[in-house]
């Protein structure tokens, strides 16, 4: 089976183009040289409106591409946020690793749904709405793993700071934030 490819159908293109001169000619046959003349207008804006709304298709995605989601398919059941939760209280890869993306698709849905703002698009407004005692523990670009931090220094960043567990007041402190977003 062939998949299908993006862009004009070449025959559907062509039946237009015949359809067009067919109509082209009734016209010039009913009106003559003012009736083809005022087909040719009519035909040309056409065109050019068609052209248009071609090029413009790419611009607001017309649903070529694949449909992006805030919130996946797989929802994490309860065992698993208990899990990560205990895992993020003890060391700090736990959080790194299974609590961090959970809390951040939640604060991404939040404050895309509420105050249309991207997280990861604009930093700037999601870190002055969760206020400066929050953001450093939802900063998207921070890096959060052992391996991450050791590779950032390596780069010559200097400012980034060790990881450590989860406090449970800060916990406390996100899901009320969450809540009140």
């Amino acid at each position: 089976m062939r998949e299908p490819r993006l862009g004009p159908d070449r025959l559907a293109l062509l039946t237009l183009a015949g359809f067009g001169i067919v109509c082209l000619g009734a016209l010039w046959a009913v009106g003559g040289a003012e009736g083809l003349s005022v087909g040719a207008v009519a035909l040309v804006a056409a065109g050019v409106w068609a052209a248009r709304w071609v090029a413009g298709a790419g611009v607001m995605d017309s649903g070529f591409r694949r449909r992006s989601r805030l919130v996946g398919t797989r929802e994490p059941t309860l065992r698993y946020w208990d899990a990560a939760l205990s895992d993020a209280a003890r060391t700090p890869e736990g959080y790194a690793l299974h609590l961090y993306p959970l809390l951040l698709r939640l604060y991404e849905v939040r404050l895309a749904e509420r105050h249309g703002v991207s997280l990861r698009m604009q930093p700037e407004q999601a870190a002055a709405i969760l206020g400066p005692q929050l953001w450093p523990w939802l900063d998207p670009f921070r890096p959060r793993t052992p391996a991450a931090i050791r590779a950032a220094r390596q780069a010559g960043h200097r400012n980034v700071p060790d990881p450590r567990p989860l406090p449970p007041a800060l916990l406390e402190l996100l899901v009320e934030r969450l809540e009140t977003l």
